[in-house]
């Protein structure tokens, strides 16, 4: 969806690594839920990622780097993982870089290196079990682009913040998980944009799926993936009502329909 792919696009090689991620939790009908039946990543999932070599890579700065966060977008359906930036590296496997929706799936990226040879390294987290996962690529086999988007969830006020360009442009009061089902926190980012024909069912409008998974549900369609979606009951509001995911009122969540992939999701105790 050329809605949701939209950025400020820049080659590799004016880098800047990346921070401020998130994390958002799934609904209760695992039928509709905005996750994929089959693991949309074959890769080797969890890739032992080493420290970095020394000396590290420092990239280039951005112009406004608190402002921004950097995502890679692979150029192609599959991208070699390596075992380790430098000459000595070894491939890893292929991961797939679209969800089942065919979209470009973007990767946060949180560091880069420079080999002796001049050839630029990026580690990037993973859609992947367990959160957190990360993995190293050839900053040649992408496109990076800045993100000025951010969504920061805080689960004891049950509030969502929206902001664009460092500037607060939403506050709503919103759903979260259950005790037995709680959302879980951590640093993600948006995986997928899913849409729904009926408004009032159990996802709302839409759904942004995200990067992370829920600590206590395994199975569930796409391995418990969590989400930001819609919700047309307003009551939800403020409620612990969800297996894991954030709902959204469906009249908020229009405010966050043009947000692209790669959007970083905070979620914090």
């Amino acid at each position: 969806m050329t809605g949701h792919d939209v950025g400020v696009r820049t080659r590799a090689s004016s880098l800047v690594a990346a921070l401020g991620l998130v994390v958002v939790a799934c609904q209760a009908a695992p039928a509709a839920a905005p996750t994929a039946s089959s693991p949309s990543t074959s890769v080797t999932a969890s890739v032992a990622v080493p420290t970095s070599p020394s000396p590290a890579w420092t990239p280039k700065p951005p112009v406004v780097p608190e402002r921004g966060t950097y995502v890679a977008v692979p150029e192609r359906k599959f991208l070699m993982l390596w075992s380790e930036p430098g000459p000595g590296a070894t491939e890893a496997g292929w991961f797939r870089t679209r969800n089942d929706w065919k979209q470009t799936v973007p990767m946060l990226v949180e560091g880069g290196f420079r080999d002796r040879d001049g050839r630029e390294w990026l580690r990037v987290q993973l859609p992947v079990r367990p959160n957190g996962t990360t993995g190293w690529i050839d900053a040649a086999d992408i496109e990076l682009e800045r993100r000025t988007q951010r969504i920061v969830v805080d689960l004891s006020e049950r509030t969502l913040w929206y902001s664009l360009d460092g500037e607060l442009r939403h506050t709503f009061s919103v759903g979260v998980g259950t005790p037995a089902y709680p959302t879980t926190p951590g640093h993600f980012s948006v995986w997928a944009f899913v849409e729904y024909p009926d408004p009032s069912g159990p996802y709302g409008a839409f759904a942004l799926g995200l990067s992370g998974f829920s600590d206590v549900i395994t199975d569930w369609p796409g391995g418990g993936r969590m989400a930001v979606h819609g919700t047309a009951d307003p009551g939800d509001r403020g409620a612990a009502v969800s297996h894991g995911c954030v709902r959204v009122y469906n009249g908020d969540l229009e405010a966050l329909r043009d947000v692209p992939l790669g959007t970083p999701v905070v979620i914090r105790a």
